[in-house]
C-alpha cells in the first residue's frame, strides 16, 4: 500500500463531525461520522469491563489502543524507555459478534496503526507502521491476547502465559518478555473514564505491575534490559470534543508502591483533569478535577513545536507535590501526527519513574 494511499486514507478519516470535534488515532486528529445502519456505540457511565474479552478488538467503535511503555535498565544501570502502541481506527462499525468480512474482497472497515520507540542515552528512535484490516495485515483477539500489525506483535505464549513483544524496526529493535501481576485497574466509574465536564469518554483500564526482561538493540549493539512497565487498553467513539487541543498524561511509579495516572486535556475554556490513585495492595481510587494541579515548565522547542520538558504535579489529597521531567533532549514520536512520548523521573514528596505522553503541542 503506498503512502499517498495512506495519506488519501487519513485524510478521509480526519473529516471533523459535529459530534465528536477531534478523534482520529487516539484523537490526535479528527474523525467523521458514520452514516450506515450499523451505529457506532458509545461508551458511558454504567457500562462495564469484562475480562478477558476487552484485551481484544471493538469494532462497534471508533478508535481503541494497546499501549505499553516501559521503565527498564541495562546490565550496567543505564536507563532506557521503551514504547509500544496499536491502534485501530474503525471506517465502518461491525458488532462484536458480527462475522468479519472475507479477506479476498479487500474489505476497508478499519485502519490500523503501530508506533514504537526506543529512548537511550539521549537519543531517541521512532517508527511508524500502517495497515489496512481484515486481510491479515493487522489484527487483534482476546484469549490468547494477540496484537499484531505484520511482523510486530505482542502475543501471549500459551505454555507460561508470559507475553512476549517484538519489533523490528530499520536500525534497532526490541524482543522482550512480560510478566503480567495483578489485576487490571478500571479507571473512572468502574472503567468509563470522563475526558470532559461534558460527558465524553472512554473505556480505559490499565495493567500497572508488569515486570519485564529481554533484549533491546540500537546502534548495532544488543544490550540485556529488565524493569518494569504499564499497559493501557482504551476505546471510545467520542474522545476529544470541539475545543480541546490535546492531552498531558502520565503513568508514574513511585518507590512507596504506589501508582499514579493522571491526565489534563487542554480546552479553549477550561482543562480538564482526571486520575487513578493506585495503593500497593491494588486498590483504587479515582482522582477528580480539583484534586489535581499541573503546571508546565522547563519548555523546550523543535521543528515539530513547543512542549513543558518537565511538570509540577500536585495532589494534596494523597500528600503528592512532585517535579515530573523528561531526560535531556527530544522525544517526538514523528510520525503522521506528531506527539511527545518520554520517560520521565519523579521527585518531591515521592520519588520514581514514569512516562509522559504530550498530544496537541505540534504541527
Amino acid at each position: 500500500m503506498s503512502r499517498f494511499f495512506w495519506l488519501v486514507l487519513v485524510a478521509v478519516l480526519a473529516g471533523c463531525s459535529e459530534q465528536t470535534g477531534q478523534g482520529g488515532f487516539a484523537g490526535l486528529t479528527g474523525v467523521a461520522d458514520s452514516r450506515d445502519e450499523v451505529p457506532f456505540l458509545q461508551p458511558g457511565p454504567g457500562d462495564q469491563l469484562g475480562f478477558p474479552e476487552d484485551f481484544g478488538p471493538h469494532p462497534q467503535h471508533r478508535i481503541e489502543w494497546w499501549y505499553l511503555t516501559a521503565n527498564l535498565e541495562t546490565a550496567g544501570g543505564d536507563p532506557l524507555g521503551l514504547q509500544w502502541t496499536q491502534f485501530r481506527q474503525a471506517i465502518k462499525p461491525r458488532p462484536a459478534d458480527a462475522k468479519p468480512p472475507d479477506a479476498e474482497n479487500w474489505p476497508l472497515e478499519a485502519a490500523w496503526m503501530a508506533h514504537a520507540a526506543v529512548s537511550f542515552d539521549g537519543r531517541h528512535y521512532f517508527a511508524e507502521k500502517l495497515a489496512r484490516g481484515d486481510v491479515g495485515h493487522a489484527g487483534a483477539r482476546a484469549d490468547p491476547l494477540a496484537v499484531w500489525l505484520d511482523d510486530w506483535q505482542l502475543a501471549e505464549s500459551s505454555e507460561d502465559g508470559l507475553w512476549r513483544l517484538q519489533v523490528e524496526a530499520d536500525s534497532w529493535s526490541y524482543d522482550l518478555s512480560l510478566q503480567i501481576s495483578g489485576n487490571p485497574v478500571a479507571h473512572g466509574d468502574q472503567g468509563f473514564s470522563a475526558k470532559s465536564a461534558t460527558g465524553e469518554g472512554s473505556m480505559y483500564f490499565s495493567l500497572v505491575d508488569i515486570r519485564i526482561a529481554g533484549t533491546v538493540t540500537v546502534g548495532g549493539k544488543a544490550v540485556d534490559v529488565s524493569g518494569r512497565g504499564w499497559f493501557d487498553r482504551e476505546w471510545s467513539s467520542q474522545l476529544l470534543k470541539t475545543g480541546q487541543q490535546g492531552w498531558d498524561w502520565f503513568a508514574l511509579h513511585l518507590e512507596d508502591g504506589h501508582k499514579l495516572m493522571a491526565f489534563r486535556l487542554r480546552e479553549d475554556e477550561r482543562n480538564f483533569l482526571s486520575g487513578s490513585w493506585i495503593a500497593p495492595d491494588g486498590s483504587v481510587t479515582s482522582l477528580e478535577p480539583d484534586q489535581i494541579e499541573l503546571t508546565g515548565r522547563d519548555w523546550r522547542t523543535s521543528e515539530n513545536g513547543r512542549v513543558p520538558g518537565q511538570f509540577r504535579l500536585q495532589i494534596p489529597d494523597h500528600g503528592v507535590d512532585v517535579s515530573v521531567s523528561a531526560p535531556p533532549g527530544q522525544y517526538w514520536n514523528d510520525g503522521l501526527y506528531p506527539y511527545w512520548e518520554s520517560p520521565v523521573t519523579v521527585e518531591g514528596s515521592h520519588a520514581g519513574v514514569g512516562y509522559m505522553e504530550l498530544t496537541g503541542y505540534g504541527r
